[in-house]
């Protein structure tokens, strides 16, 4: 696409100058004569209509497989370890084959057009010379034409046919060009499904109220992860969700910063509807720390900043400090210019998901959500990072999702979640004296713990 805006109109330009020149050249030499050329050049043009609408679909579909195959290139790289504990390189390796074998068969349709297109161009230029000369012969031998202005016609007809040829390859330019620039425009032009609404207004002084008035979700017609679901969490207040997995707690929390739209009932902060508030301020005010971490491929320093791109070098080192990360980047070999690799393999997953913390500390948000935020850490690690988050959540609305039921006893509330809805809703302790959902879930862990398996 760079190459057909950079050169298009110049090849453009130039050729339509000479073709303009050269035509009343052999007008000037034997009107006779340029009609055949002129009743030849249809034939040229209609042939490049004709062959150009193959080569563009088949130069679409070189594109499509490229990035088909650049998708799974870059999953099989960012899954290199996964490969290997699986022992499933052989099959990464067929994987690839299959893939480059589709592209090497959409890319060979793609030259077997542009050949076609190739030597019909060819075969039409040469059978306008074939034309020109065996006419002019019959002209000479009518005494209306001498042998030197045929010559001198047949070098016009030279220069007539090279702008011919290059426009030829501007065509086969354009087609690969357009292609490339059609499937951009397709990319671009997909929109998001969750979009600021017309009257959308910035959530300023975020005090971290949060109601939840009969909210329904479903991810498929028919399948619904949350029911009628009616929950309210003061400012300032920590609530704690348990459960099974896919009781919808991950889903629950996503829904307050719109990663998912509900489908009925509502959602305020501080009275205000999450609908109608800009995007942009309500996911400012909201701080993540996820299960799967995601780092970019940089430095530490860059993905910590991340939380906040305008924060000085100090600003970042406290948060690293706070997340009890800043020991360990201080004894890699670069410090905090240590490169992480493509998701930050180069990192255990217990530093990934500090850094993700530290990220945290620095955006300083007045909502905090945190989704098993602890879950890759050892427990002595564990236990400095809960005293770092209790400082943090001090004066915060937070929402923890937590597998170790130990780490959320101190919450204001604690929300029992299961496939049925919000089941139970309490302090640890009358949870417990409740003996409900609740209570046998801590009694199972402890078991468990006491058993040595947790």
């Amino acid at each position: 696409m760079v190459e057909l805006a950079h050169h298009g109109p110049e090849d453009l330009f130039i050729s339509a100058v000479t073709l303009i020149g050269a035509l009343i050249m052999l007008m000037t030499i034997q009107w006779k004569l340029a009609l055949v050329v002129f009743l030849l050049v249809p034939l040229i043009i209609l042939f490049t209509i004709f062959r150009r609408k193959r080569m563009s679909a088949a130069s679409a579909k070189v594109k499509e497989r490229t990035a088909g195959i650049n998708a799974d290139i870059e999953s099989s790289i960012s899954g290199a370890r996964t490969a290997k504990a699986f022992t499933n390189e052989t099959y990464e390796i067929e994987r690839f084959e299959k893939g480059n074998g589709t592209y090497r068969e959409a890319k060979r349709e793609f030259y077997r057009q542009m050949g076609t297109f190739q030597a019909g161009m060819d075969f039409l230029t040469s059978i306008m010379n074939v034309a020109v000369i065996a006419f002019g012969g019959l002209l000479i031998m009518g005494g209306s034409l001498d042998y030197i202005d045929l010559i001198t016609f047949t070098l016009y007809v030279g220069t007539f046919l090279q702008p011919i040829r290059r426009l030829a390859a501007f065509v086969e330019q354009y087609t690969t060009g357009m292609a490339g620039f059609k499937r951009f425009r397709q990319l671009m032009a997909v929109e998001p499904d969750i979009t600021d609404a017309p009257d959308a207004r910035p959530l300023g002084g975020v005090r971290g109220d949060i109601t939840f008035r009969d909210v329904t979700f479903s991810y498929d017609e028919g399948v619904r992860v949350l029911d009628h679901v009616n929950l309210h969490i003061r400012a300032g207040e920590t609530l704690a969700l348990v459960g099974p997995s896919g009781g919808g707690k991950s889903t629950l929390c996503h829904l307050i910063p719109r990663f998912y739209e509900a489908t009925a009932g509502s959602i305020t902060i501080d009275g205000k509807d999450i609908w109608r508030v800009t995007l942009a301020s309500l996911r400012g005010s909201i701080g993540i720390v996820q299960q799967e971490v995601m780092l970019f491929a940089g430095t530490i320093m860059e993905n910590i900043r991340y939380g906040r791109i305008t924060a000085t070098d100090e600003e970042v080192i406290e948060a690293a400090k706070r997340a009890e990360i800043h020991e360990d980047i201080l004894a890699m070999p670069d410090g905090y210019q240590t490169y992480v690799g493509e998701r930050g393999m180069m990192l255990s997953g217990g530093q990934k998901q500090r850094v993700s913390i530290a990220r945290i500390f620095l955006k300083n948000p007045p909502i905090l959500l945190l989704d098993e935020a602890t879950s890759a850490l050892d427990t002595v690690t564990e236990a400095r990072i809960q005293a770092a988050f209790d400082e943090l959540a001090r004066g915060r609305t937070t929402l923890v999702i937590a597998h170790r039921l130990s780490t959320v006893r101190g919450a204001d509330k604690i929300a029992f979640i299961d496939h049925e809805g919000i089941r139970e809703m309490g302090t640890h302790d009358e949870l417990m004296r409740k003996n409900g959902e609740y209570a046998a879930l801590c009694k199972a862990q402890q078991t468990l713990q006491s058993a040595g398996m947790e």
